[in-house]
């Protein structure tokens, strides 16, 4: 198996990348919340990695953090699920999303993604409900299980930010935001409060 990879960044074709590592090139399949995040092709990237073996190819799929190869590993365990919808899934939601999709048992959320139907996403429901948040949350990583709201409003702080509000102006209107939004609709509703002020 090979679990992680680490070389210089050649190509980028969402969803594909090519990564150079000491001299090969590899193929890599990347959700695109990871494929964001990449740096520029010439420098350096590391990713975790998950290898399926099928009898007509080898894939390697990566992942920018540990959580996401998790929660990708936990997808393409379920019956009818494979590494393309599992794939789909990371790159219509964030782990922190799907989490939180999981735990309010969500069928919308996952609808929403291309190539989930009504009954994949309610089989996805019911098959993790009890083994992503707790095992993502049991692991400390980003404490997506045990404090659900933190993430989600520092995201829509950082993007009130990033579009120019100062931290005072982004601080008062997330005081006004109510309880248990996405940051999607976080951001909306902040920004239609900003308008207004």
């Amino acid at each position: 198996m090979i679990g992680r990879i680490a070389g210089v960044l050649l190509e980028k074709n969402p969803p594909q990348i090519l990564v150079d590592a000491n001299g090969v090139g590899y193929d890599i399949e990347v959700p695109m919340s990871t494929f964001y995040n990449l740096p520029a092709t010439g420098e350096r990237v590391a990713l975790f990695t998950h290898l399926v073996v099928r009898e007509d190819a080898h894939l390697l799929f990566g992942f920018g953090s540990e959580n996401e190869r998790r929660a990708f590993r936990q997808l393409v365990k379920i019956s009818g699920v494979g590494a393309r919808t599992a794939l789909a899934v990371l790159s219509g939601l964030s782990v922190a999303e799907l989490v939180e999709a999981i735990a309010a048992q969500e069928a919308g959320r996952l609808v929403k993604i291309p190539g989930i139907g009504k009954k994949t996403a309610e089989r996805l429901l019911l098959e993790l409900k009890d083994k992503l948040g707790s095992e993502l949350g049991a692991t400390g990583m980003s404490g997506v299980a045990v404090s659900r709201t933190q993430p989600v409003k520092s995201d829509i702080l950082n993007a009130l930010i990033g579009l120019g509000y100062s931290e005072r102006e982004a601080q008062g209107v997330m005081k006004l935001l109510p309880e248990g939004l996405s940051v999607s609709d976080g951001i909306r509703q902040a920004l239609k409060l900003l308008a207004k002020a």
